[in-house]
């Protein structure tokens, strides 16, 4: 937190403007091949192909786990998800011999990513040895062994056997990256980097798509629809980018609040990567206004408020009952005013969400009071208060219930309900989203005057340097990964919303790359941003 005698001028100067300014505004993208009337109309047509592909395999569950596959990675199952759906509960309900390390680890890959509960036995036992240790067999398979690698990441509590899975499969592919072929080279280096379940789908699809071709199972319909469907949904996401950008506009000249970060477009790919479909255009949206005005809210406490201001912040919210210094009272009435509109764009048997998202805000809001307590008065908390409060301030229980709030029938009252009193996975999200952040702040060697984060909290408490207490962190995030994925199989009736938090949580290794701070920083992720939002797929 800034210390009271902070100026405005001088927390102006604590964060880089934005890379993307005014862009999207004014953005006119490149006129594409086809109208976006017969790019629909070509897809619709090749959906049909797809669809009688599924039929075509339907007496061969190798070949549906390698379309279902395919689809995932070229970013256009959301196209075909009743037929996946049934596919995989089929397969799951049916009985699978193979030898064959690839295919059993596909399997235990698509189920467990859906829900579907499947024991690491059925995919370790048959591959090892009398000793234990893998047959010498499977160790001569590289694309069994990159298979193994991505799935043992779905681990959960007491997957100890697939903890060892990762350590043998990583070795062996360290050790085959410069003798590799492509499309195998480029997909085991990206693995190593960030194992597949913790990857990026629609990066992952771009990549994918320029590797397609070289694959044994090939098909020109499916690469052609994946195409016309990122440039279609490109398009779409570039008009809610300008309508965005010019809220945003408005919001930031209105609120006048120039100390904090202006980052709508990267608040936008945050909530792109935690649903990148069409039919989620409104949450989209809703996602983002609510991320970018929570960045105001978290800037304002932690590099410009006092702390008396910091206080009647928080009684604002917890009772809007105070008495504000204009800069806040605009910020306040505006924050407001955007729960209404967003409101007034719901359903009337939606709008009971808005509650959710005020109630969110105000548990956000006492956690960063907490933290601003500490810090003007020198207090230094243990890792676990540290922990406690940091967990939620950088914002758990807001982020999964503000992902929600746009949602269709699937965000139901239970889930409301459960992401506003913590569970598991959402406190996953905490932990995870903390932990990098922490680390990467500390790595920067900068601070915005904040409380001592978690990693200084871990060296004072147990008088470690700074290197073990970065891998001790390290083993608590690989926990909270292992609570994210235990939460597939713990709340099937909120699968959906267990889903998009998770979506959340990906994101997070792509922002902290390198130990780095992407959302803060902007440039670094800028380059990603133009892949997705800029520039088209070539037909």
């Amino acid at each position: 937190m800034a210390a009271s005698n902070t100026t405005a001028a001088e927390a102006r100067m604590v964060y880089d403007p934005s890379v993307w300014g005014h862009f999207f505004i004014h953005f006119v993208p490149e006129t594409l091949q086809m109208s976006e009337g017969s790019m629909r109309e070509r897809v619709s047509q090749l959906s049909k192909e797809v669809c009688g592909l599924f039929e075509a395999c339907s007496d061969n569950a190798v070949h549906q786990m390698n379309l279902v596959d395919t689809l995932q990675h070229l970013g256009i199952d959301h196209l075909f998800e009743e037929k996946i759906g049934s596919t995989l509960s089929r397969i799951h309900g049916s009985g699978f011999s193979s030898s064959n390390l690839h295919e059993a680890a596909l399997r235990f890959r698509l189920l467990r990513t859906h829900g579907l509960w499947i024991s690491p036995d059925e995919l370790i036992r048959k591959f090892r040895g009398d000793d234990g240790s893998f047959r010498a067999e499977i160790t001569n398979d590289p694309r069994g062994m990159l298979s193994l690698y991505n799935a043992a990441h779905l681990l959960t509590h007491g997957d100890g056997e697939l903890e060892e899975a990762i350590l043998c499969a990583r070795h062996y592919l360290e050790s085959l990256t410069s003798s590799l072929k492509s499309p195998l080279a480029g997909q085991v280096t990206r693995s190593l980097k960030l194992p597949l379940p913790r990857t990026l789908k629609r990066l992952e699809a771009i990549h994918y798509m320029s590797e397609y071709t070289e694959e044994q199972m090939y098909n020109p319909s499916i690469l052609e629809l994946a195409k016309l469907d990122f440039n279609l949904l490109q398009r779409l996401h570039l008009k809610e980018l300008k309508a965005i950008s010019k809220w945003w506009k408005d919001v930031y000249q209105e609120v006048e609040l120039n100390y904090s970060r202006d980052r709508v477009v990267e608040c936008f790919f945050w909530s792109y990567t935690v649903y990148y479909e069409q039919e989620y255009s409104r949450a989209r949206v809703m996602l983002t206004k609510i991320f970018s005005l929570l960045t105001l809210l978290d800037d304002t406490y932690d590099v410009h408020g006092t702390l008396d201001d910091c206080c009647k912040l928080t009684e604002a919210l917890r009772s809007t009952v105070s008495t504000l210094p204009e800069y806040l009272r605009k910020f306040y009435l505006r924050l407001l005013r955007t729960f209404q509109e967003i409101e007034d764009e719901l359903e009337p048997k939606e709008r009971y969400r808005v509650a959710y998202i005020r109630k969110a805000v105000q548990i956000l809001s006492e956690n960063y009071l907490q933290e601003a307590d500490w810090f003007h008065h020198n207090c230094k908390p243990t890792f676990r208060e540290q922990v406690k409060v940091s967990t939620v301030s950088i914002g758990s229980q807001i982020g999964a219930t503000a992902v929600m709030v746009g949602m269709g029938d699937e965000a139901t009252i239970d889930a409301f309900e459960w992401a506003l009193r913590g569970a598991s996975a959402v406190m996953s999200f905490g932990q995870i989203a903390r932990f990098m952040n922490d680390i990467a702040s500390f790595n920067s060697g900068k601070s915005k005057k904040d409380v001592v984060t978690s990693v200084q909290c871990y060296m004072n408490e147990y008088n470690v340097t700074s290197e073990v207490a970065m891998t001790e962190i390290g083993y608590l995030i690989e926990d909270a990964w292992k609570t994210a994925n235990q939460a597939r199989f713990d709340h099937p009736d909120l699968l959906p919303a267990v889903q998009r938090v998770i979506n959340m949580i990906v994101c997070m290794p792509f922002i902290y790359a390198g130990k780095k701070d992407a959302y803060t920083s902007g440039k670094d992720m800028k380059e990603t941003i133009e892949h997705l939002f800029i520039n088209p797929i070539a037909l």
